[in-house]
C-alpha cells in the first residue's frame, strides 16, 4: 500500500481549514460516450443500489442491459438542459457559484488561513482530486458539506464513503468534521419560504404547493434509512413558516427507477391525478435539491408539467431550487462556522504572522533531526 503523503511539509508553516462543498455529479459532457462510465460509476455505488444477495446478478444487467440501453437517452435529457445556467452542466455551474457565494460569506469571520473546493461524488470533479486539492495547501483540517439537506444512505452516507475512501490512501490523516444533514436549519426553512413568497408574489398563490423530493426504495425506509421522516420535517416547518394549512400542501416523491416499490406518493402519479380531483392550479418546488438539475429542470418542470396538463391541469409553475440565492449560501457559511468552532482557537500562536517563533519551531525540529 502506497500512502499519499505531502512532501514539501514544513514545520512552522501556518495549517489551514479547508471547506468542502460536494454535489451528486454530472458528466462531463450532454454524449452517450460521457453518460457511460458516469452512469456506470454511479449505479455500481452499492449504496444507491443495493444489490440484491447475488451481486453478479445486478452486475449482468447493469453491464448487459442498462448500461447499452440508458446512456441514450439520458444524453438526449442532459443535451435539453445543458446550457440553462451558462455553459455546461447546470448542476456544475450552479455550485461553482454557491461555492463563490459560501467563500464571501465565511471569509470576513474566519480566524486563520481557509482554502475552498468542490467536487461531485460521480464525474469530475472527483472527491479524490479535491480533498488531494486542499491537502497540497497545507489544509491539516477539513469541514465536508455534502449539499444534500436531508440524509440519506444513497447521498450523503455515499459522499462520506468516498470521503473516507481516499483519506485511507493518506499519510497524514486531517481533523475530519462531516456535515450529514441540516433539513431543520432555520435559515434553511427561511431561505425555501422566501422563494416561495417571491414566486407567489409574481405568480399568485396556488391551490396546492407540491413539494417533490427525491425518491428511495421503500426498503431503505423499512430498513431505518431517516430521509423519508426529514423531507417531511422539512416541509412541514416550511408550510408552518409560510401559515400553510395541511390541505395547501402536499409531499410527493420523485424519479423512480426500477420496478421495486419505492416512497410514496409518487409525483408523476400525484399530478396526473390531481385535476380530476378540482386542483388545476399548482405550484411544484423541490426542497431536497440545492441546485437546479436534471431532475428538476428536465423531469419536474418539463416532464410532470406535461403529465399535469395533459390530465387536464390548467396552471403549473415551478419554483426553481435555492442555487445561488444570497440567503442560501449566507445559510451555508453559516453552518460551515458552526462546524469549524473551537479549531483556530487551539492555536497558542499564528507562524505566519510571527516570523521569530516560525524560526524557533524550525530550529527546533532541525535539532531533533527532522528532514523538514
Amino acid at each position: 500500500m502506497h500512502y499519499h503523503g505531502r512532501a514539501q511539509f514544513q514545520h512552522g508553516e501556518t495549517s489551514a481549514t479547508g471547506i468542502l462543498i460536494t454535489n451528486l455529479g454530472t458528466p462531463d459532457a450532454p454524449t452517450k460516450e460521457a453518460l457511460r462510465p458516469y452512469l456506470k460509476e454511479f449505479l455500481e455505488d452499492p449504496r444507491v443500489v443495493e444489490p440484491p444477495p447475488a451481486r453478479w446478478l445486478w452486475k449482468l444487467i447493469l453491464n448487459g442491459i442498462i448500461l447499452n440501453t440508458r446512456p441514450a437517452k439520458s444524453a438526449e435529457a442532459y443535451a435539453s438542459i445543458w446550457d440553462s445556467e451558462g455553459p455546461g452542466a447546470p448542476l456544475l455551474n450552479i455550485t461553482q457559484r454557491q461555492l463563490e457565494g459560501i467563500k464571501k460569506s465565511v471569509e470576513p469571520h474566519f480566524q486563520g488561513r481557509v482554502e475552498f473546493a468542490l467536487a461531485m461524488r460521480y464525474g469530475n470533479p472527483s472527491i479524490a482530486s479535491a480533498l488531494r486539492e486542499l491537502h497540497e495547501k497545507g489544509c491539516q483540517r477539513i469541514v465536508v458539506l455534502p449539499l444534500y439537506p436531508q440524509y440519506a444512505a444513497a447521498t450523503t452516507a455515499s459522499t462520506f464513503d468516498a470521503v473516507s475512501a481516499e483519506l485511507q490512501t493518506w499519510r497524514w490523516i486531517p481533523e475530519l468534521r462531516f456535515i450529514n444533514h441540516y433539513h431543520r436549519h432555520p435559515g434553511y426553512i427561511k431561505a425555501l419560504a422566501n422563494s416561495i413568497r417571491e414566486h407567489q408574489a409574481e405568480h399568485g398563490k396556488p391551490q396546492l404547493l407540491v413539494m417533490s423530493y427525491h425518491g428511495v426504495p421503500q426498503r431503505y425506509l423499512d430498513n431505518g434509512d431517516p430521509y423519508h421522516c426529514e423531507c417531511h420535517v422539512t416541509s412541514r416547518l416550511v408550510a408552518e413558516e409560510l401559515g400553510l394549512s395541511k390541505d395547501e400542501y402536499k409531499v410527493t416523491f420523485q424519479s423512480l427507477f426500477g420496478k421495486e416499490e419505492w416512497i410514496k406518493p409518487y409525483t408523476d402519479a400525484t399530478l396526473k391525478s390531481l385535476p380530476s380531483q378540482g386542483i388545476k392550479d399548482i405550484q411544484v418546488i423541490c426542497p431536497g435539491f440545492s441546485a437546479d438539475c436534471l431532475e428538476t429542470i428536465e423531469e419536474i418542470d418539463e416532464e410532470n408539467r406535461e403529465y399535469f396538463e395533459e390530465a387536464g391541469g390548467e396552471k403549473f409553475s415551478y419554483i426553481k431550487c435555492l442555487n445561488d440565492r444570497a440567503d442560501h449560501t449566507e445559510m451555508l457559511a453559516e453552518l460551515i462556522l458552526q462546524h469549524t468552532q473551537g479549531w483556530y482557537e487551539r492555536d497558542q500562536f499564528d507562524p505566519q504572522q510571527d516570523s521569530a517563533e516560525r524560526d524557533r519551531v524550525k530550529e527546533n525540529a532541525t535539532a531533533m533531526g527532522c528532514p523538514f
